[in-house]
């Protein structure tokens, strides 16, 4: 008689190697590969900005230039004098955004102080959550959720501030107020998830920051664990979205008064006779 294979139940029907395990590696790997794409990126657009005049924009001509007097809030343009590091979408400036600039912003957009210090602080909820269920508990665990949230950010990243907002010439950025009173800032705040400005200045449905998440959680069906992938789970990630957006637009708005407040501008010195 043919010998049977130790370990093994007579009868039972033998359980083909899972292959859930190397699929959630090959997905970590590509989140890795993402991000340090987006960082080379980020470095070398970095060199190359630093290599620019600083007279091209007003916004970047120094603390004495002055936006278009059409454009409202010209001392936030004064203070943000250089793209952020925690929110490089906040407008630094009023001039249109080239594609490449765009891709930039994107790049920029993925591996800012926000998107990773969020994707820390979401995984870690989502640990104590055991959400979604499909990652389980553990180190290993955590790391596919933080892999997870950073390549969904890049994601909603690429489709919507690049590659949507280039083709539909929308402007991605957000445009923050010079004194925002809490509920003003609320109401705009809210807004803002679903009205952009044009290349033009012109507010428009915005519709690349709309569908830009829902393109990213399409994608995210990929890598998501096998009982979380529904369709309702799908919509639920992208209300969140929506709602993650308005919060953080509102750090936004008051952004530039925090940064004034432990930066204030230096103040002039007399000249000497």
């Amino acid at each position: 008689m043919p010998s049977r294979p130790e370990n093994t139940i007579p009868g039972a029907r033998p359980i083909a190697p899972s292959n859930h395990a190397s699929s959630w590696q090959g997905s970590l790997w590509i989140s890795i590969l993402l991000s340090v794409f987006a960082f080379g990126s980020a470095t070398v657009a970095l060199a190359q900005e630093t290599t620019k005049p600083q007279t091209q924009t007003g916004a970047s001509a120094g603390p004495t230039s002055s936006a278009p007097s059409k454009v409202p809030g010209v001392a936030l343009y004064n203070l943000l004098q250089e793209k952020s590091i925690v929110f490089p979408d906040i407008a630094s400036g009023t001039e249109p955004l080239s594609t490449g600039q765009k891709f930039e912003l994107f790049v920029d957009n993925s591996v800012s102080v926000h998107t990773i210090t969020w994707a820390a602080l979401g995984s870690s909820v989502g640990q104590a959550e055991d959400s979604p269920t499909g990652f389980g508990q553990g180190w290993d665990a955590y790391a596919k959720r933080f892999g997870s949230s950073m390549a969904r950010q890049a994601s909603t990243e690429f489709f919507g501030t690049f590659v949507l907002a280039s083709a539909l010439h929308q402007d991605p950025r957000f445009y923050p107020e010079t004194h925002p009173g809490f509920v003003h800032a609320l109401k705009y705040s809210v807004q803002r998830v679903f009205v952009t400005r044009d290349d033009d200045g012109r507010d428009t449905a915005n519709w690349s920051g709309l569908a830009g998440p829902v393109m990213a959680e399409g994608l995210a069906n990929v890598y998501w664990p096998d009982r979380n992938r529904t369709v309702g789970d799908t919509f639920f990630r992208y209300g969140l979205d929506l709602a993650t957006k308005a919060g953080g637009n509102m750090l936004r708005e008051y952004w530039p008064v925090f940064w004034g407040k432990i930066n204030p501008a230096p103040r002039p010195t007399a000249g000497h006779n």
